[in-house]
Order: structure tokens, then C-alpha cells, then sequence
């Protein structure tokens, strides 16, 4: 990938009524990079999107573009173009001067602007909509015209705001491909917002996993979701089961009353650390050759893999396996010492990780239903 920052981020807060949306985050970002800000509601990850932006200032912080600080520069003036979730296109307007809009203002000829116009409808497989009402198009096609027309500008950076939000499963499968290729194809820059971790793991170079206003890990796919940092991380991307450990030594950890071999190294001798073991990582073995053994509680057919959950030392472990096994069958699981991912304390362990809460909420949603309905 091209090395050359584009857009750093120093120091950057902000806070709204005095809660503080944004605690002082650095963030580089690169020429042609694909790049994810991935977090739950209220993380700072729009915020920081409309701060690049120009939308949003910052209340300390500097944000700076191609190396010259941007804080007061008003949006217009900024390489970026945005494409939100609301696609806000021109109702009065078709599909070919939607796309042209931005060039018409900038006093372009006819001949240059059909040929950028066509250009992008050729990109976004919308060739013969040109005269078509942007009303009647469907959601997916709404938003082809949007990611169009702040591409024809060709734009350094192309700011996308959950853009996929309102589309069904199957469309946005589709448009996730779609964006990833039209980014490839035009080298342009694009940091792209999400809580959506499957969107952010399969479309992204990059991916920065935010939290109460922080960044808590940057990444590529990879490291995001085999290594995670600390425990909302591993939460969030994806299922883990987060077990409190001991680290005894070098590649030697305690969990669930047993020692394992592990591949970490570098803690403090005895130390408290939160273990974080994948659920497609678990081996059920009879019980006789487990490492640990538990009954298990509830099994669920996910399609591809059976999801069962399983009870070891008062801990609700999750384990994803194609065997099929019966709820209270007593079962072992055997850990390979590379599934065993070792993490330090955080202030969210203890938050994540056992399964206890799994059956429970489902559960609690049920009464919750049957309550409301109870009372309309």
C-alpha cells in the first residue's frame, strides 16, 4: 500500500453539552487506503467522520491534509466529498444531471462533463438510467447515483457515512463489492463508517475499532480479529469466550483451574490477564480427552456449524462446531495453544465474554414482547 499520509488526526476532542464524544484521538490515514471506523452507537465514529470533513470543528486538536491544517477550512473547499446514509439527491432532477450538478457549478464544458458523467454511470453499472426519475429508483440504485456524483468531482476522499444502512442483506452483499472494486479502480482514498464488524472486516485495508471516544485498535482485518487488544475489541469483532487467567510464565497460562501452552510472552510473571478463545477454535473431544470438560446446555443449528453452549467452572463457554452434539451430554474441549490469544486488563474486562447472558436475553426480549403485546 502507497505510504504517503493523506489526513492526520493529532490530539483531536471534541464533546457535546459537556459529555465528551471524542477524548483526544490520533489517526493517520493514507493515500488509496481503504479504511474502517468500526464502534457501536455514541463511539465518536461519525464525529470524527464530520470533523475530516469540515463539518464538525474540533474543540482542540489539529486535523491536517496533505501535511497543511485544515481546522478552519469550511467544507466546500476541502478535496472530500461525503455520501450519506440519507442519499439527499436532487428530487427534481434525473439521474444523469444529479451527476452532473457539481460539474455544471463548476462551469465545465458540455462535452467534458457527458464524458465524466458516463464515465461514473459506466462505474456504478447504471448505463441507459440517465433520463430515469431518482424517485423511482430503488434503494440500491439511490445510492449507485449518490456514490456518482461525489466521485465524478474526483475527490481526494470520499467520506462514506454508514452508506449501506438502509439497504436489504442481500443488496448490501452486493454493494459492498460493488464499493470496494469502484475504490480499487479509482484509487481514491475512502474512510468509510460502520457498526456493521462483517462489513468492516471484508472491505477494508484498515480498520479502526472506536469505543467511548477512543480509539481502542487499529488494524488490518487480520490483526483486528485474531489479535485483539483488550476485551471490547475481541467482543466486538465477532464471538469470544473471555476467560480471567493467570500468566505463569512465557507460553504458560491458568484458566478455568487448568495450565495451557500458549504463543504469548513478555507479561509479568503471575500477572492477571483476560484469555480470549475464538469459538471456531474449540475441538469437542470426548470428555476423557478434553483439556477441559463441561455439559452443555443448549446446542442451535446456525446453517454451517452447530453453536452450543457449554458450562466449565460456573463459566458459559460458546463453541462453534459441524459435529452435532445433545444438550446435557457431558463433552471435553481441547485448545491448541495458538487458539489462545492473551490480552492485558482493561477497563472492560469482566464486561464480555461469558455466555451466561446468552439464553437469558433472548429470554428477557421474549417477556418484553409478550408484555407490550399484552397491553396495546
Amino acid at each position: 500500500m502507497n505510504q504517503k499520509k493523506i489526513i492526520e488526526l493529532k490530539g483531536v476532542a471534541k464533546s457535546f453539552d459537556g459529555e465528551i464524544i471524542l477524548d483526544n484521538i490520533d489517526l493517520n490515514v493514507y493515500e488509496k487506503e481503504f479504511i474502517t471506523l468500526l464502534g457501536p452507537s455514541g463511539c465518536g465514529k461519525t464525529t470524527t467522520l464530520r470533523i475530516i470533513a469540515g463539518f464538525v470543528t474540533p474543540d482542540s486538536g489539529e486535523v491536517m491534509f496533505d501535511g497543511e491544517m485544515i481546522n478552519d477550512l469550511p467544507p466546500y473547499k476541502r478535496s472530500v466529498n461525503t455520501v450519506f446514509q440519507k442519499y439527499a439527491l436532487f428530487p427534481h432532477l434525473n439521474v444523469y444531471e444529479n451527476i452532473a450538478f457539481a460539474l455544471r457549478l463548476k462551469k465545465i464544458s458540455e462535452e467534458e462533463i457527458y464524458e465524466r458523467v458516463e464515465e461514473m454511470l459506466t462505474m456504478v453499472n447504471l448505463r441507459g438510467f440517465e433520463k430515469r426519475d431518482v424517485n423511482l429508483l430503488s434503494g440500491g440504485q439511490q445510492q449507485r447515483v449518490a456514490i456518482a456524483r461525489a466521485l465524478v468531482n474526483k475527490p481526494r476522499v470520499l467520506l462514506l457515512d454508514e452508506p449501506l444502512g438502509a439497504l436489504d442483506l442481500k443488496l448490501r452483499k452486493d454493494m459492498q463489492n460493488e464499493l470496494k472494486n469502484i475504490q480499487r479502480k479509482t484509487g481514491i482514498t475512502f474512510i468509510y463508517v460502520t457498526h456493521d464488524q462483517e462489513e468492516a472486516l471484508s472491505m477494508s485495508d484498515t480498520v479502526v475499532v472506536m469505543a467511548n471516544g477512543k480509539i481502542q485498535q487499529i488494524g488490518t482485518p487480520t490483526d483486528i480479529y485474531n489479535e485483539p487488544e483488550n476485551a471490547f475489541v475481541a467482543d466486538f469483532i465477532g464471538e469470544s469466550n473471555i476467560i480471567d487467567g493467570i500468566m505463569l510464565d512465557d507460553y504458560k497460562v491458568r484458566f478455568s483451574g487448568q495450565e495451557f501452552e500458549c504463543l504469548d510472552k513478555g507479561f509479568e510473571k503471575n500477572e492477571p490477564v483476560d484469555v480470549v478463545i475464538r469459538p471456531e477454535d474449540v475441538d469437542v473431544v470426548a470428555p476423557e480427552k478434553g483439556m477441559l470438560c463441561g455439559i452443555v446446555d443448549s446446542v442451535t443449528f446456525k446453517g454451517v456449524h452447530y453453536e452450543i453452549i457449554v458450562t466449565i467452572n460456573n463459566f458459559k463457554w460458546m463453541i462453534q462446531s459441524t459435529d452435532y452434539v445433545a444438550p446435557s451430554q457431558k463433552i471435553g474441549l481441547y485448545i491448541e495453544p495458538d487458539a489462545i490469544h492473551i490480552m492485558k486488563k482493561s477497563e472492560f474486562s469482566g464486561m464480555f465474554g461469558d455466555y451466561s447472558s446468552f439464553s437469558d436475553e433472548h429470554d428477557h426480549l421474549s417477556d418484553i414482547i409478550e408484555e407490550e403485546t399484552e397491553t396495546e
